[in-house]
């Protein structure tokens, strides 16, 4: 590592020598967001300064002279309202970057308002986070994925692992959902937990996203299956002046990715990655070595003025390895090894969106196909030699084709939303499992299974007199042919308000109420027992259900600087409840392999309940940073018939993040990350069932003992990550490189100790049922110190 990172700094300094830097242009269009028609003579200026200029009679607008670096533009005419738009980057070229303006409420004499990169919506004026390109890209300890990023932001926990699951609010990692431009995208993740969203790295190349918005509460209606957090992410267009190739090494990856122009109305962008990951994991001593591969494309038609077209795809291949070659495997590995199965995925979206712009409304349709094929193997003590070992062999697909219609329509103070959705979805499953509960068993089934889905929704919005007041009145269904249980619309019924009101200068009162639907994973939905029969349709199963409310106070100060304060409170209902262990799935979901392949029943209620704090401070005079504090209890009802409420896996109780980057002079960053977690209850191991040959050889893993469900709890943990980023703009290419050091302090997490087995049998001459094996305690201890160094060139 000391001999890599010399290089890197000599060949730093040799660039460093020889760097130039020259100005380019940012070219554009400024547009009316319904209608698509130019807006002449708009005033367009980089936004905190007085540098810009006015669009000519056809919208166009060339701002020259701009140096290469992060910018956003302000844009503002009468009778619309000003904007901000998402960040960007100057490098090596001209650009051309168009912008939207949303009509205003009221007929404006004069734009006297300044914008702010700080939104918000009439229908989202709570819990929504706008997240740019630059504090993906520069956060220190991201490593580029979006999921580690959005684990800054207020209500979201994170784990000490390698891993990125998003516990949002209170709420387990099975309850959020994505979307990529409109188009949904079931999975984003490498390795990721099926029946969750997790995994140890993102799949969304950073390299194409332009914002992201986050949605921690008051979710869109045209969003739906959603209980915890939305993402949606909006990616960038391909550049309209001139091709562009860019070159990164990152920390867990090589790519090569390329966009430019396709004639005069097309753009196209597009990347292929390839993982080094198990060359780090090996050598910081990790037992499983995961390769992965992944590509992405999106390419932009406008047929004309009035009719856009967009083509997206996404896809990975995963192959996980086990690292049991080492001669010296330490105790903590040689537990993780006996039950961590071999894990193969591959995984892919396609999908197109069609807009048409129409006076002052917009109308799109989408279409999309995904994915996932799964496979999980594992034979006892990893031995394949003979069948008899085999523990596990699971392989699964979930294929989801989805048509979505959604229009929006614009009258004077009232905005109309209103579309609808059916999806095809096929789930396929063969599965051999080795079980063990107090006699051993095995598991074995296939399912073939085809489910219709539909849903509708509808929401109006309204906005005062400059904005003073809005309010927006939602109404989502849904429905699927799975059973009697979930196939009326009117069951699944789902109202939502929110409400915006400023008490006076800069000070808002933002309120939201609703409730919510989720379908249950596929995998509890296509769950068989040995006979074929369809466990959980014949236990009732239905949607979850989660009553939501919220209220906050909102200050901005300046156009760079927010504080908020929000309380918010979430009621489960119909939550599936574990027949195997009488926990609710809620409290699973952040471990490689399948979340759901079990007997349920939709019985477990619950309630999370907390406060947010946050401050933050967006690229003023170099500075961005963000630092919240939550409070968070997240509990569900004791599943052995108490009405007494026990603390879920996510009720870490409180959460810190402190992250800012700051730009100095001559193109340097430097960013930091401080995080400190509550400590998460847990559930000790029943070890004396686990020391029975018969329950160790089914899963190769310990036992909890459920009657102490989550009855103890670990310490809090803290981690402290820095990183250095220089970028070096010369005439013909731009070259970046960072210093990642993530857990600078080397700081320590004290999880719960487990056992592994030394071989050796304590009671040979006794029964098969009765033996049991000599277990060693080990303590496990997470946390190491990791750089990493990161280059990236553009052409």
């Amino acid at each position: 590592m000391n001999l890599r990172l010399f290089l890197l700094l000599l060949f730093l300094t040799c660039i460093q020598i020889i760097q130039a830097q020259k100005n380019y242009s940012i070219k554009g269009i400024v547009k009316e967001a319904a209608s698509g028609e130019p807006i002449p003579y708009a005033t367009v200026v980089i936004w905190n300064t007085t540098q810009g200029t006015a669009t000519d009679s056809t919208g166009n607008f060339e701002i020259t002279g701009i140096a290469p670096g992060s910018y956003r533009l302000q844009a503002s005419f009468i009778g619309y309202k000003p904007t901000v738009t998402a960040e960007f980057r100057v490098a090596n070229k001209d650009i051309f970057f168009p912008v939207e303006l949303e009509t205003a409420s009221e007929s404006l004499q004069e734009v006297s308002i300044v914008a702010s990169p700080f939104r918000k919506t009439a229908e989202s004026p709570l819990g929504l986070r706008v997240i740019g390109f630059k504090e993906i890209e520069k956060s220190a300890g991201g490593n580029r994925d979006i999921s580690r990023v959005v684990q800054s932001f207020p209500g979201v926990a994170s784990t000490a692992a390698f891993r990125n699951d998003l516990m949002v609010r209170g709420g387990g990692p099975s309850e959020n959902r994505f979307f990529l431009d409109g188009v949904e995208i079931p999975n984003i993740n490498h390795f990721s937990t099926q029946g969750a969203s997790g995994g140890p790295v993102g799949i969304i190349n950073p390299d194409f996203i332009r914002e992201v918005n986050f949605y921690s509460a008051a979710f869109p209606a045209a969003r739906g299956n959603a209980l915890s957090s939305v993402l949606d992410f909006k990616l960038q267009d391909g550049n309209k002046e001139k091709f562009s190739l860019r070159g990164v090494v990152g920390a867990s990856d090589v790519g090569l990715s390329a966009n430019g122009p396709i004639g005069d109305k097309t753009t196209y962008q597009v990347s292929i990655r390839r993982s080094y990951l198990q060359f780090l994991f090996d050598m910081i001593g990790l037992p499983f070595l995961p390769t992965f591969t992944d590509a992405q494309f999106k390419i932009k038609h406008a047929f004309n003025k009035k009719n856009e077209l967009t083509v997206i795809g996404l896809g990975a291949i995963d192959d996980m390895k086990l690292n049991t070659g080492k001669d010296d495997l330490s105790e903590k590995n040689q537990y993780i090894l006996a039950y961590l199965p071999v894990v193969k995925q591959k995984t892919y979206t396609l999908g197109a969106v069609y807009k048409h712009f129409s006076g002052r409304n917009i109308h799109s349709l989408i279409v999309s196909r995904s994915q996932m094929n799964n496979k999980n193997i594992k034979y006892q003590d990893n031995d394949e030699s003979t069948p008899e070992n085999l523990m596990l062999d699971y392989r699964s697909d979930e294929i989801e084709n989805k048509f979505r219609s959604e229009n929006i329509f614009r009258l004077p103070y009232i905005q109309l939303q209103a579309g609808g959705n059916i999806d095809y979805s096929e789930y396929t499953n063969t599965t051999f499992q080795k079980l063990y509960t107090t006699i051993p068993r095995e598991l074995h089934y296939q399912t073939d299974l085809g489910i219709w889905k539909w849903g509708l929704y509808a929401t109006a919005i309204y906005e005062s007199n400059n904005e003073r007041f809005t309010a927006s009145l939602g109404v989502r269904a849904d429905a699927n042919g799975y059973s009697s249980e979930m196939n009326n619309l009117l069951d699944q019924l789902s109202p939502r308000l929110s409400l915006s009101y400023r008490l006076f200068g800069d000070i808002y009162l933002n309120a939201n109420a609703g409730r919510y639907y989720e379908l249950p994973p596929y995998t509890v939905l296509g769950f068989k027992d040995n006979q074929g029969n369809y466990v959980n349709k014949d236990n009732r199963l239905s949607y979850i259900r989660s009553d939501q409310a919220g209220i906050g106070l909102e200050y901005r100060p300046s156009s760079y600087l927010k504080f908020t304060a929000e309380g918010f409170y979430k009621k489960y209902d119909h939550y599936p409840m574990s027949l195997t262990d009488s926990i609710p799935l809620a409290s699973k979901g952040t471990d490689y392999g399948v979340l759901g392949n079990e007997a349920v029943n939709s019985t477990a209620t619950g309630r999370a309940y907390g406060m947010e704090l946050m401050g933050r401070w967006y690229n003023y005079k170099g500075l961005t940073f963000i630092a919240s504090y939550t409070y968070v209890r997240s509990e569900f009802k004791d599943g052995r018939g108490s009405d007494q409420y026990i603390p879920s896996a996510w009720d870490n109780r409180h959460l810190f993040t402190f992250s800012g980057t700051y730009a100095l002079p001559r193109n340097w960053d430097i960013g930091t990350k401080l995080r400190i977690v509550g400590g998460a209850p847990y559930t000790p191991y029943d070890v004396e069932k686990s020391s029975f040959v018969d329950a160790w050889d089914a899963s190769g893993n310990l036992y909890y003992d459920y009657s102490r469900f989550n009855s103890e709890r670990l310490k809090p943990f803290t981690q402290l990550d820095i990183r250095i980023d220089k970028t070096f703009y010369l005439k013909k290419f731009m070259i970046g490189a960072y210093i990642d050091l993530q857990n600078v302090l080397n700081s320590k997490y004290k999880e719960q100790d487990v056992y592994i087995k030394t071989g050796k049998i304590l009671n040979p001459d006794a029964p098969r049922e009765q033996q049991r094996y000599e277990l060693k305690p080990v303590e496990r201890r997470t946390g190491t110190l990791l750089p990493s160094i990161g280059l990236m060139i553009e052409l």
